[in-house]
Protein backbone atom coordinates (compact mmCIF):
# COMPACT_ATOMS: atom_id res chain seq x y z
CA UNK A 1 0.00 0.00 0.00
CA UNK A 2 1.16 3.26 -0.66
CA UNK A 3 3.01 5.26 2.39
CA UNK A 4 0.30 8.39 3.67
CA UNK A 5 3.39 10.47 3.72
CA UNK A 6 5.12 10.16 0.70
CA UNK A 7 2.45 8.05 -1.50
CA UNK A 8 5.44 5.82 -2.53
CA UNK A 9 5.12 2.36 -1.90
CA UNK A 10 5.36 0.34 2.11
CA UNK A 11 8.79 -1.46 2.32
CA UNK A 12 6.12 -3.98 3.87
CA UNK A 13 3.00 -3.65 0.56
CA UNK A 14 4.57 -6.76 -0.95
CA UNK A 15 3.67 -8.82 2.33
CA UNK A 16 0.43 -7.17 3.03
CA UNK A 17 -1.01 -8.14 -0.50
CA UNK A 18 0.27 -11.31 -0.18
CA UNK A 19 -1.04 -11.46 3.17
CA UNK A 20 -4.36 -10.34 1.28
CA UNK A 21 -4.83 -12.83 -1.86
CA UNK A 22 -3.10 -15.57 -0.23
CA UNK A 23 -4.79 -15.81 3.62
CA UNK A 24 -7.83 -13.94 3.45
CA UNK A 25 -8.95 -14.90 -0.17
CA UNK A 26 -9.11 -18.73 -1.10
CA UNK A 27 -10.06 -18.10 -4.33
CA UNK A 28 -11.93 -15.67 -6.95
CA UNK A 29 -15.35 -16.01 -5.31
CA UNK A 30 -14.20 -14.79 -2.14
CA UNK A 31 -13.73 -11.08 -3.79
CA UNK A 32 -15.99 -8.49 -2.27
CA UNK A 33 -16.62 -6.73 -5.96
CA UNK A 34 -17.82 -8.57 -9.58
CA UNK A 35 -14.21 -7.51 -11.11
CA UNK A 36 -13.06 -11.63 -11.58
CA UNK A 37 -15.94 -12.21 -13.37
CA UNK A 38 -17.45 -8.91 -15.02
CA UNK A 39 -14.96 -8.80 -18.26
CA UNK A 40 -15.38 -12.69 -19.12
CA UNK A 41 -19.10 -11.05 -19.62
CA UNK A 42 -18.79 -8.55 -22.03
CA UNK A 43 -17.23 -10.47 -25.06
CA UNK A 44 -17.86 -13.63 -25.81
CA UNK A 45 -14.35 -15.47 -25.93
CA UNK A 46 -13.46 -16.54 -29.52
CA UNK A 47 -13.34 -20.34 -30.38
CA UNK A 48 -9.41 -20.67 -29.83
CA UNK A 49 -9.49 -18.71 -26.44
CA UNK A 50 -12.53 -20.46 -25.17
CA UNK A 51 -10.63 -23.95 -26.11
CA UNK A 52 -7.30 -22.84 -24.28
CA UNK A 53 -9.01 -21.75 -21.34
CA UNK A 54 -10.94 -24.96 -20.85
CA UNK A 55 -7.65 -26.82 -21.07
CA UNK A 56 -6.29 -24.73 -18.15
CA UNK A 57 -5.53 -27.01 -14.56
CA UNK A 58 -9.27 -26.33 -12.67
CA UNK A 59 -6.35 -25.61 -9.50
CA UNK A 60 -5.12 -22.72 -11.32
CA UNK A 61 -8.69 -21.47 -12.50
CA UNK A 62 -9.71 -21.45 -9.18
CA UNK A 63 -6.69 -18.74 -7.52
CA UNK A 64 -7.51 -16.24 -10.68
CA UNK A 65 -8.43 -13.17 -8.80
CA UNK A 66 -8.42 -10.98 -12.71
CA UNK A 67 -11.20 -8.50 -14.01
CA UNK A 68 -11.22 -9.21 -17.58
CA UNK A 69 -10.35 -11.54 -20.45
CA UNK A 70 -6.96 -10.01 -21.91
CA UNK A 71 -6.39 -11.98 -24.85
CA UNK A 72 -6.48 -10.16 -28.09
CA UNK A 73 -6.25 -11.10 -31.47
CA UNK A 74 -3.59 -12.84 -33.61
CA UNK A 75 -0.85 -14.09 -31.18
CA UNK A 76 0.58 -17.07 -32.58
CA UNK A 77 4.49 -17.38 -32.84
CA UNK A 78 4.43 -14.02 -30.27
CA UNK A 79 6.49 -13.29 -27.23
CA UNK A 80 3.91 -12.58 -24.21
CA UNK A 81 4.94 -11.08 -21.00
CA UNK A 82 2.00 -10.82 -17.74
CA UNK A 83 2.53 -8.45 -15.41
CA UNK A 84 1.50 -10.07 -11.96
CA UNK A 85 0.56 -13.20 -13.15
CA UNK A 86 -0.83 -14.84 -10.20
CA UNK A 87 -1.99 -18.41 -10.46
CA UNK A 88 -0.41 -18.72 -13.98
CA UNK A 89 -4.30 -19.00 -15.43
CA UNK A 90 -3.34 -16.38 -18.58
CA UNK A 91 -0.13 -17.50 -19.07
CA UNK A 92 -1.34 -20.99 -19.54
CA UNK A 93 -3.92 -20.04 -22.05
CA UNK A 94 -1.50 -17.69 -23.66
CA UNK A 95 1.27 -20.73 -23.74
CA UNK A 96 -1.34 -22.59 -25.66
CA UNK A 97 -2.16 -19.58 -28.25
CA UNK A 98 1.06 -19.16 -29.18
CA UNK A 99 1.99 -22.48 -29.78
CA UNK A 100 5.55 -24.07 -29.87
CA UNK A 101 7.14 -21.60 -31.56
CA UNK A 102 5.52 -18.33 -29.27
CA UNK A 103 6.64 -18.30 -25.31
CA UNK A 104 5.12 -16.64 -22.74
CA UNK A 105 6.48 -15.43 -19.46
CA UNK A 106 4.96 -14.71 -16.51
CA UNK A 107 5.91 -12.27 -13.43
CA UNK A 108 4.61 -11.49 -9.82
CA UNK A 109 6.45 -10.59 -6.66
CA UNK A 110 4.92 -13.47 -4.83
CA UNK A 111 7.32 -15.80 -4.19
CA UNK A 112 4.36 -18.67 -3.48
CA UNK A 113 2.31 -17.67 -6.82
CA UNK A 114 5.46 -18.39 -8.77
CA UNK A 115 6.02 -21.47 -7.14
CA UNK A 116 2.38 -22.77 -7.37
CA UNK A 117 2.39 -21.41 -10.82
CA UNK A 118 5.49 -23.78 -11.40
CA UNK A 119 4.14 -26.64 -9.99
CA UNK A 120 1.44 -27.03 -13.31
CA UNK A 121 4.81 -26.14 -15.99
CA UNK A 122 4.77 -30.02 -16.99
CA UNK A 123 1.26 -30.71 -16.64
CA UNK A 124 -0.14 -28.63 -19.37
CA UNK A 125 3.14 -29.26 -21.18
CA UNK A 126 1.99 -32.79 -21.47
CA UNK A 127 -1.89 -31.38 -22.00
CA UNK A 128 -0.81 -29.22 -24.93
CA UNK A 129 1.43 -32.03 -26.84
CA UNK A 130 4.44 -29.93 -26.38
CA UNK A 131 7.75 -31.25 -26.62
CA UNK A 132 8.93 -28.89 -24.87
CA UNK A 133 7.57 -26.21 -22.19
CA UNK A 134 7.04 -22.73 -23.88
CA UNK A 135 6.82 -20.87 -20.57
CA UNK A 136 8.35 -19.04 -18.23
CA UNK A 137 7.30 -17.84 -14.50
CA UNK A 138 10.13 -15.19 -12.76
CA UNK A 139 10.11 -13.54 -9.60
CA UNK A 140 10.07 -9.64 -9.64
CA UNK A 141 8.65 -6.40 -9.83
CA UNK A 142 6.44 -5.24 -12.77
CA UNK A 143 8.13 -1.93 -11.54
CA UNK A 144 11.36 -3.09 -12.54
CA UNK A 145 11.25 -5.36 -15.15
CA UNK A 146 14.97 -5.23 -16.16
CA UNK A 147 16.30 -6.21 -12.38
CA UNK A 148 13.82 -9.33 -12.93
CA UNK A 149 15.93 -10.25 -16.40
CA UNK A 150 13.17 -9.21 -18.92
CA UNK A 151 15.16 -7.62 -21.79
CA UNK A 152 14.01 -4.30 -23.35
CA UNK A 153 12.75 -4.90 -27.08
CA UNK A 154 12.13 -8.29 -26.57
CA UNK A 155 8.56 -8.80 -26.13
CA UNK A 156 5.94 -8.49 -29.04
CA UNK A 157 2.79 -8.56 -26.34
CA UNK A 158 2.52 -7.55 -22.50
CA UNK A 159 -0.89 -8.49 -20.83
CA UNK A 160 -1.98 -7.78 -17.24
CA UNK A 161 -5.18 -8.42 -15.91
CA UNK A 162 -6.65 -6.66 -12.71
CA UNK A 163 -3.14 -6.11 -11.52
CA UNK A 164 -1.96 -2.66 -12.33
CA UNK A 165 -4.54 -1.31 -9.96
CA UNK A 166 -2.61 -2.93 -6.84
CA UNK A 167 0.37 -1.06 -8.24
CA UNK A 168 0.51 2.94 -6.38
CA UNK A 169 3.84 3.94 -9.10
CA UNK A 170 1.36 2.99 -12.71
CA UNK A 171 3.66 5.32 -14.80
CA UNK A 172 6.84 3.06 -13.69
CA UNK A 173 4.57 -0.11 -14.66
CA UNK A 174 3.65 1.75 -18.22
CA UNK A 175 7.02 2.90 -18.76
CA UNK A 176 8.67 -0.71 -18.19
CA UNK A 177 6.02 -2.18 -20.44
CA UNK A 178 6.85 0.08 -23.18
CA UNK A 179 10.86 -0.58 -22.55
CA UNK A 180 10.56 -4.32 -22.95
CA UNK A 181 7.87 -3.88 -25.86
CA UNK A 182 9.30 -4.55 -29.59
CA UNK A 183 8.49 -1.61 -31.70
CA UNK A 184 5.25 -2.07 -32.93
CA UNK A 185 4.32 -4.47 -30.05
CA UNK A 186 1.03 -3.80 -27.57
CA UNK A 187 0.29 -3.50 -23.85
CA UNK A 188 -3.22 -5.29 -23.96
CA UNK A 189 -4.88 -5.19 -20.22
CA UNK A 190 -7.43 -5.53 -18.09
CA UNK A 191 -7.70 -3.20 -15.24
CA UNK A 192 -10.14 -1.10 -12.78
CA UNK A 193 -11.00 2.39 -12.85
CA UNK A 194 -12.85 5.11 -11.07
CA UNK A 195 -15.14 7.78 -11.83
CA UNK A 196 -12.91 10.17 -9.76
CA UNK A 197 -9.75 10.69 -8.19
CA UNK A 198 -9.73 8.15 -5.22
CA UNK A 199 -8.73 9.96 -2.47
CA UNK A 200 -5.22 9.46 -0.42
CA UNK A 201 -7.00 8.21 2.95
CA UNK A 202 -9.46 5.49 0.98
CA UNK A 203 -6.01 4.16 -0.75
CA UNK A 204 -4.50 3.75 2.92
CA UNK A 205 -7.54 0.62 3.69
CA UNK A 206 -5.88 -2.59 3.07
CA UNK A 207 -9.31 -4.24 2.15
CA UNK A 208 -10.11 -1.66 -0.47
CA UNK A 209 -6.74 -1.85 -1.61
CA UNK A 210 -6.47 -5.47 -1.95
CA UNK A 211 -10.01 -5.12 -3.46
CA UNK A 212 -8.10 -3.15 -6.33
CA UNK A 213 -10.72 0.14 -5.30
CA UNK A 214 -7.96 2.40 -3.25
CA UNK A 215 -5.75 2.12 -6.17
CA UNK A 216 -8.01 2.38 -9.55
CA UNK A 217 -7.12 4.74 -11.61
CA UNK A 218 -9.51 7.63 -12.43
CA UNK A 219 -10.37 6.75 -15.96
CA UNK A 220 -9.07 10.46 -17.68
CA UNK A 221 -5.63 10.38 -16.19
CA UNK A 222 -4.85 6.63 -18.22
CA UNK A 223 -4.67 8.78 -21.38
CA UNK A 224 -2.03 11.40 -20.36
CA UNK A 225 -0.44 8.72 -18.66
CA UNK A 226 0.01 6.33 -21.73
CA UNK A 227 1.06 9.52 -23.87
CA UNK A 228 3.83 10.37 -21.29
CA UNK A 229 5.65 6.80 -21.80
CA UNK A 230 5.07 7.39 -25.16
CA UNK A 231 2.44 4.82 -26.19
CA UNK A 232 -0.58 5.58 -28.69
CA UNK A 233 -3.86 6.62 -27.50
CA UNK A 234 -5.92 4.03 -25.14
CA UNK A 235 -8.21 2.33 -27.51
CA UNK A 236 -11.00 0.52 -24.96
CA UNK A 237 -11.67 -2.71 -26.29
CA UNK A 238 -14.58 -4.02 -23.89
CA UNK A 239 -15.97 -2.55 -20.40
CA UNK A 240 -18.41 -3.48 -17.66
CA UNK A 241 -19.74 -1.90 -14.55
CA UNK A 242 -18.20 -3.58 -11.17
CA UNK A 243 -20.95 -4.45 -8.05
CA UNK A 244 -19.45 -3.75 -5.05
CA UNK A 245 -21.26 -6.55 -2.89
CA UNK A 246 -19.86 -5.96 0.57
CA UNK A 247 -22.30 -2.93 1.79
CA UNK A 248 -19.17 -1.63 3.69
CA UNK A 249 -16.95 -1.28 1.37
CA UNK A 250 -19.35 0.50 -1.01
CA UNK A 251 -20.14 2.86 2.27
CA UNK A 252 -16.45 3.98 2.44
CA UNK A 253 -16.11 4.56 -1.74
CA UNK A 254 -19.09 6.88 -1.18
CA UNK A 255 -20.14 8.81 -4.60
CA UNK A 256 -16.88 6.81 -6.43
CA UNK A 257 -18.16 3.93 -9.17
CA UNK A 258 -16.17 1.51 -10.79
CA UNK A 259 -15.91 -0.17 -14.25
CA UNK A 260 -13.34 -2.85 -15.52
CA UNK A 261 -12.03 -1.98 -19.06
CA UNK A 262 -9.85 -3.69 -21.47
CA UNK A 263 -7.11 -1.25 -23.11
CA UNK A 264 -4.87 -1.84 -26.05
CA UNK A 265 -1.88 0.46 -26.61
CA UNK A 266 0.66 0.56 -29.24
CA UNK A 267 4.26 1.11 -28.57
CA UNK A 268 4.66 2.92 -32.74
CA UNK A 269 7.98 4.08 -34.07
CA UNK A 270 9.53 7.42 -33.29
CA UNK A 271 8.19 10.22 -34.43
CA UNK A 272 5.45 8.30 -36.71
CA UNK A 273 3.65 10.16 -39.78
CA UNK A 274 0.30 10.42 -38.76
CA UNK A 275 -1.65 10.22 -42.22
CA UNK A 276 -5.12 9.11 -42.84
CA UNK A 277 -5.54 6.34 -44.62
CA UNK A 278 -8.06 3.77 -46.38
CA UNK A 279 -8.16 0.65 -44.89
CA UNK A 280 -9.22 -2.91 -46.32
CA UNK A 281 -9.50 -6.13 -44.15
CA UNK A 282 -8.34 -9.38 -45.76
CA UNK A 283 -10.19 -11.76 -43.48
CA UNK A 284 -7.06 -14.04 -42.31
CA UNK A 285 -6.88 -13.16 -38.96
CA UNK A 286 -7.77 -16.78 -36.95
CA UNK A 287 -10.90 -16.68 -35.66
CA UNK A 288 -12.01 -13.74 -37.31
CA UNK A 289 -13.02 -14.71 -41.04
CA UNK A 290 -15.51 -12.14 -42.00
CA UNK A 291 -15.55 -9.39 -39.57
CA UNK A 292 -12.17 -8.18 -37.20
CA UNK A 293 -13.23 -5.94 -34.20
CA UNK A 294 -9.99 -4.24 -33.13
CA UNK A 295 -11.63 -1.85 -30.17
CA UNK A 296 -14.70 -0.47 -29.48
CA UNK A 297 -14.89 2.35 -31.97
CA UNK A 298 -12.92 0.18 -35.28
CA UNK A 299 -14.69 -2.92 -36.44
CA UNK A 300 -13.07 -4.57 -39.63
CA UNK A 301 -15.42 -6.44 -42.17
CA UNK A 302 -13.88 -8.21 -44.91
CA UNK A 303 -13.28 -6.62 -48.42
CA UNK A 304 -14.89 -3.54 -47.05
CA UNK A 305 -12.51 0.00 -47.16
CA UNK A 306 -12.95 1.89 -44.16
CA UNK A 307 -11.20 5.47 -43.64
CA UNK A 308 -9.04 5.85 -40.18
CA UNK A 309 -7.22 8.38 -38.76
CA UNK A 310 -3.56 8.67 -38.85
CA UNK A 311 -3.02 7.46 -35.39
CA UNK A 312 -4.56 4.14 -36.12
CA UNK A 313 -3.46 3.82 -39.97
CA UNK A 314 0.44 3.84 -38.11
CA UNK A 315 -1.15 1.17 -35.84
CA UNK A 316 -1.87 -0.76 -38.12
CA UNK A 317 1.30 -0.49 -40.14
CA UNK A 318 3.56 -0.80 -37.67
CA UNK A 319 2.01 -4.14 -35.64
CA UNK A 320 1.57 -8.05 -36.45
CA UNK A 321 -1.72 -6.83 -38.24
CA UNK A 322 0.42 -4.94 -40.99
CA UNK A 323 -0.07 -8.43 -43.51
CA UNK A 324 -4.29 -8.09 -42.74
CA UNK A 325 -5.14 -4.66 -44.37
CA UNK A 326 -4.93 -3.32 -47.65
CA UNK A 327 -3.66 0.14 -46.76
CA UNK A 328 -4.10 2.93 -48.66
CA UNK A 329 -2.48 6.22 -47.24
CA UNK A 330 -4.33 9.40 -48.25
CA UNK A 331 -1.40 12.14 -47.96
CA UNK A 332 -2.99 13.81 -45.46
CA UNK A 333 -0.55 14.75 -42.71
CA UNK A 334 -2.30 15.20 -38.82
CA UNK A 335 -1.22 16.80 -36.14
CA UNK A 336 -0.70 14.69 -32.99
CA UNK A 337 -4.45 15.44 -31.84
CA UNK A 338 -5.80 13.88 -28.66
CA UNK A 339 -8.74 11.24 -29.92
CA UNK A 340 -8.36 9.45 -26.61
CA UNK A 341 -11.20 11.74 -24.66
CA UNK A 342 -13.92 10.17 -27.19
CA UNK A 343 -12.59 6.71 -25.95
CA UNK A 344 -12.62 6.75 -22.48
CA UNK A 345 -16.15 8.26 -22.69
CA UNK A 346 -17.40 4.91 -23.52
CA UNK A 347 -15.56 3.17 -20.91
CA UNK A 348 -17.62 5.77 -18.13
CA UNK A 349 -20.79 6.35 -20.14
CA UNK A 350 -20.65 9.88 -20.13
CA UNK A 351 -17.87 12.82 -18.82
CA UNK A 352 -18.80 12.52 -15.00
CA UNK A 353 -19.51 9.26 -14.19
CA UNK A 354 -18.16 5.46 -14.60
Amino acid sequence: YPDERTGSLRSDSPRLLLKYYGSRLASSCDLQTSAASCGVSCRPAPGRVAEALSLVHPEVIRRFFGCGLPVPAKVEGCRVLDLGSGSGRDCYAFSKLVGQKGHVTGIDMAEEMIAGSRKYIEYHQQKFGYDETNITFVQGYMEKLCEAGIQNDSMDIVISNCVICLCPDKRAVLQEAFKVLKEGGELYFSDMYASKVVPDHLKQDPVLWGEGMGGSLFWRDLISLAHSVGFSTPRLVSASHIVVHNCELKAKAGDISYASGTYRLFKLPKNPKMSKATVTYKGTVADFPDELEFDSSHSFKKDVAVEVDGEMAAVLQSSRFLPDFKIQILHETEPNSDSAPQVAVILCGSSNDV
